[in-house]
């Protein structure tokens, strides 16, 4: 779910949002994901109910408002409307010193830990994957110890979104040369196959260690079957929450994260006011945070 709010302008005939209509539109996504929009963002989300309202033959907000939370059709929509509301950005290899510092620092550091002890297993988490990019530059970058320090080891990596669409395209994992611009050329050239002009798509060897799911964050049921991860990625997701629903989502991952673990955040995210669990690691170009 790294996503940034970019408006479609609605059809001449959308109905305007009230003040009423938006508020009560927007606490009731708040209540089931916890992205919250503030008043700035009205116009975003009026353009962006005005696809679902068209499709669902809805004539005012407050008719869709009561069409969404309505029985198995609403369960259908509201899956449809978060699609909507979270249109995602993101790429192959997207932060290089978190990258460096995961490979040289931080893996070698949790592999010797765990070898020890003789559990050879690895867990990463890509929280809000999109369309399945950074967890596949995991997957690139964890192959290419197969036959050194992660010889004989089962490494898991799991993907989750709540936008169904960009889960579909994950596991198809086909991308186009806006995806790979940042890929290097060992890389792109060893993992995927370029069939036409900037079609790429990835190779077995790489999909088949990445699994992808819906999941809602803010979902606390579903959120306890989520441990024992020895990193966890979320880039770019916290900024779409308020400090609340950030902190219960903050506390999630603290709870299912190794106690040896790692947890990353996007470039210009940061837990300052929101968890005081964590420490931070600082690394060249970046941090992370650990218990």
């Amino acid at each position: 779910m790294a996503f940034e709010m970019k408006p479609l302008e609605p059809k001449g005939s959308a109905p305007r949002i009230s003040d009423k209509d938006f508020e009560q539109l927007r606490d009731y996504i708040y209540n089931v994901c916890g992205i919250y929009f503030h008043s700035s963002k009205k116009y975003f989300l009026e353009s962006r109910l005005a696809r679902r309202m068209e499709s669902t033959g809805s004539r005012s907000h407050a008719e869709y408002y009561q069409y969404v939370r309505g029985g198995a059709t609403g369960a259908t929509e509201l899956k449809k409307l978060l699609d909507e509301i979270t249109t995602n950005e993101t790429c192959f290899f997207r932060n290089p010193p978190q990258l460096t510092a995961l490979e040289n620092k931080f893996l070698p550091e949790i592999v010797a830990a765990k070898s020890k002890i003789g559990f050879k297993k690895l867990r990463i988490w890509s929280a809000g994957s999109s369309s399945g990019e950074e967890a596949y530059t995991m997957a690139m970058i964890l192959l290419e110890k197969r036959n050194t320090i992660l010889k004989d080891w089962i490494i898991e990596i799991v993907g989750t979104d709540i936008n169904e669409t960009v889960i579909a395209q994950a596991k198809e994992g086909i991308y186009n040369s806006y995806s790979v611009r940042n890929t290097p050329e060992f890389y792109r050239k060893k993992y995927f196959k370029e069939e036409g002009a900037g079609r790429f798509v990835l190779s077995p060897e790489v999909k088949k260690l990445a699994t992808f799911s819906q999941l809602n964050l803010y979902d606390d049921n579903k959120m306890l079957f989520m441990k024992s991860f020895d990193f966890i990625f979320c880039a770019n997701v916290l900024i779409y929450f308020d400090t609340s629903s950030k902190s219960k989502v903050v506390q999630h991952f603290y709870n299912n994260l190794q106690p040896y673990g790692y947890f990353f955040v996007g470039q210009s995210e940061s837990l300052h006011g929101v968890n005081d669990k964590f420490k931070t690691i600082h690394f060249p170009g970046g941090f992370t945070y650990n218990k």
